[in-house]
């Protein structure tokens, strides 16, 4: 993982940042990139639940609920 790059599951509430890759490639990679989570794509956080577990994200014109276990499989960098 390069410096400037992260998981998903570390950005905070209003963040952006674009998509670098999917971690892996079982079925939930498969089911990330089926849902339009694909390198290049901006990605902004919008929240999280009460107990921290969902987060609720907006990609591609559309809302999406990721759990921790999924969100932390997506590497994303935010801008320079």
């Amino acid at each position: 993982m390069s410096p400037m790059n992260m998981r998903l599951d570390e950005l905070s509430p209003g963040e952006s940042a674009t998509i670098v890759e999917i971690l892996g490639n079982d079925v939930i990679a498969s089911r990330l990139m089926e849902m339009g989570l694909i390198d290049g794509e901006e990605i902004s956080m919008i929240g999280r639940a009460p107990m921290g577990d969902p987060t609720e994200f907006s990609i591609r014109g559309y809302r999406l609920s990721l759990r921790k276990t999924e969100s932390s499989r997506v590497l994303v960098t935010k801008g320079a």
